[in-house]
């Protein structure tokens, strides 16, 4: 077959990332699935690239390092923590920016005013919202309004769950 006809992947995200000041991942999500090991040099060959830079230049990386010439670093720093889109050259930085604050707005809604111990004590949390904005690579939601509808919708079922599984236990207890 002819190669120039091959489906290319379609992710336009390759990870992203959320890296303490002291250069600790708190979230880490490869859409391209490298070695663990690989993972480990790229978030330390990341952290090194951003700590080294001004808060007062822009938040875009061309072509660093382990991620190759045709990715992007997109990034923003709040407090204590960098969140960063490895992104496909393709994309617009300021699209990402966009993904990025909508992220960070989800998580403050959330956890109402997010600080790192959230990240670390509620993971499944964060990665539940952050699938609900990427999934594979690939934008699903950019809307807050969906994204906290689907989160809350998500909480109140595990609500509902947990209260049905507390009568069935009191009922079971009651028979014996």
């Amino acid at each position: 077959s002819d190669p120039s006809l091959r489906a290319t992947p379609l992710t336009m995200i390759e990870a992203i990332l959320i890296i303490n000041n002291y250069g600790q991942a708190r979230l880490a999500r490869f859409y391209n699935k490298p070695a663990f090991n690989d993972q480990k040099k790229i978030i330390q060959e990341c952290f090194q690239l951003l700590s080294k830079r001004s808060d007062r230049v822009c938040n875009f990386l061309e072509g660093s390092g382990s991620w190759g010439k045709d990715i992007k670093l997109i990034y923003r720093h709040y407090a204590t923590l960098y969140f960063v889109f490895a992104v496909d050259a393709s994309e617009s930085e300021l699209g990402v920016l966009d993904l990025i604050q909508v992220f960070v707005e989800a998580l403050d809604k959330c956890f109402e005013n997010v600080c790192e111990l959230d990240l670390i004590f509620y993971a499944d949390k964060v990665n539940y919202i952050l699938d609900e904005i990427v999934m594979g690579g690939m934008v699903l939601e950019t809307s807050l309004k969906q994204i906290l509808h689907a989160v809350n919708g998500n909480l109140q079922a595990k609500k509902q769950t947990r209260g049905r599984a507390k009568q069935a236990k009191t009922h079971i207890l009651k028979r014996s």
